[in-house]
This record gives C-alpha cells, sequence and structure tokens, in this order.
C-alpha cells in the first residue's frame, strides 16, 4: 500500500511552531494572524494548491473582517513567499518555476548541511529525547494514514533538527527555505509517492547522535535529492471551495 505523502515543509520564521506543546499559554490570536495560520497551514497541509485564488471580498466574509485586515494579512504571506499579490488582479498562493525549484533545493542542502554540524556540536540528551518523540509521532501518523499530520510532522522534523544548531538566523533562512519547499510540493508532487521517509530520518538522528557529521550530512544531502528528484514538474488542478481549502 501506498503511505502517504509529505510535505517536507514548515512555517516561516514568524509561526516557527506548528503545535503548541500541552499547557503551554498563548494570548488570542488576531483576526489579522488567524488569517495568516489559516492559509499557510491550508498550503502546508496541501489543501490551498499554487495558483488557488484569494478574493480579498471571500475572505472578509469568511472571517468577518475588513478588506485593511485582509490585505495586511496577504502582504505579510506575500513578504514570506507563500502568497503573490498581482496588481488589479488580486492575491494568489506562490507558484514556483523549475528554475526556483532548482535554487531553493540547492539554498535548503547547504543550509540543512550546516545546521545538522552545529547541531552535533549543541544538541543534548533532551533534545535527543524530544526528537526521538517526533519520529515516534511520524512513525505512528504513517502507519494511520493520516496525511495532514504525516506531512505536518515531516516538516517540522527538519526544522527541530535545525534548531539543534543553536544559530536563530540560520534557523529562519531554513524555515523559510522549508515552507517554500511545501508550496513546490503542493503543486508537483506525484499521488501516492511518500517523499520524506521516515526511515531515512532516524538514520539521521542515530548519526547526529553518535556525532558522526560526515555520514550525518551525507545522509540530509542524499534525503533532500531524493525529495527534489521525485518531484514531477507538472500541476494538478483542484476544484474546491476557499472556505474548504482553508479547513474552515
Amino acid at each position: 500500500m501506498a503511505r502517504p505523502r509529505s510535505a517536507t515543509a514548515s512555517p516561516p520564521a514568524r509561526p516557527l511552531r506548528l503545535d503548541k506543546p500541552a499547557g503551554e499559554s498563548a494570548e488570542p490570536a488576531s483576526i489579522e494572524d488567524r488569517i495568516y495560520q489559516s492559509i499557510f497551514e491550508g498550503v502546508m497541509s496541501q489543501r490551498l494548491a499554487p495558483g488557488t485564488k484569494l478574493p480579498e471580498a471571500s475572505l472578509c466574509e469568511i472571517f468577518d473582517t475588513s478588506r485593511p485586515t485582509v490585505r495586511q494579512a496577504l502582504k505579510r504571506l506575500a513578504h514570506d513567499s507563500i502568497v503573490q499579490i498581482r496588481p488589479n488582479r488580486g492575491a494568489i498562493v506562490a507558484i514556483p518555476t523549475p528554475e526556483e525549484t532548482q535554487q531553493i533545493f540547492e539554498a535548503r542542502r547547504g543550509l540543512e548541511a550546516a545546521l545538522v554540524k552545529l547541531a552535533i556540536e549543541h544538541a543534548t540528551k533532551a533534545d535527543f529525547k524530544k526528537l526521538r518523540a517526533q519520529l515516534k509521532q511520524e512513525h505512528e501518523a504513517m502507519h494511520r494514514f493520516d496525511q495532514p499530520a504525516w506531512a505536518r510532522l515531516a516538516s517540522n522534523f527538519h526544522l527541530q533538527v535545525g534548531a539543534l544548531g543553536r544559530n536563530p538566523i540560520l534557523l529562519r533562512y531554513l524555515a523559510e527555505i522549508v515552507s517554500r519547499c511545501s508550496l513546490i510540493v503542493a503543486v508537483y508532487e506525484p499521488p501516492g509517492n511518500a517523499i520524506c521517509e521516515h526511515d531515512e530520518h532516524v538514520a539521521i538522528v542515530d548519526c547526529i547522535e553518535r556525532g558522526d557529521a560526515e555520514k550525518a550530512v551525507r545522509l540530509m544531502d542524499q534525503h533532500l535529492h531524493v525529495l527534489q528528484q521525485n518531484i514531477c514538474l507538472k500541476s494538478r488542478p483542484r476544484d474546491t471551495g476557499l472556505k474548504q481549502l482553508l479547513g474552515l
């Protein structure tokens, strides 16, 4: 049976964590933040494909808010390369080109290689315990064929490894690139293909925990090469209402 597909992607720097740990308090989100997060998570979960129109009037109705609030949220999304704002034609989910795809993956491989080396220098036993818990959740989501959870966890894995490097500047760049990779996978991923392999994640963590920087970097590079090679540069059309695509 085909395993769930993964977006291997994750949010840009502001919404870096997709899941709030139990017991952690947070201030109520503003309407602007809700619009941003709903569209962002729609892309991450592959409900919103690149090219999906985001009409201001529809978003105003869905979120019961004003156009200035919607426009500000869309500007933030455009800044994070999630949305394209077209003059006099409105906003759409960004559409990556094959050229951008090549450049993004080149940048991602370089960033993740650097962060893997830093993770080996800085990671603690508590960090590895958390990573192992993440891998367990991945495994469970994969075997219950929970595509949204699997995609979210697979994306978050790369950010968790990056966070172990204790370099917030590199992590911010990685978060942006991973989110752009999610767009690429959303539009180009072949049906039924398990792009981000759980076993490969396990092998990478094993090497990091052993302090084997050379092999960890090599495995991460191979992992990302496979992710890129499995992408089919042909988009898939979707025809669903915007409210449904936002998961609302």
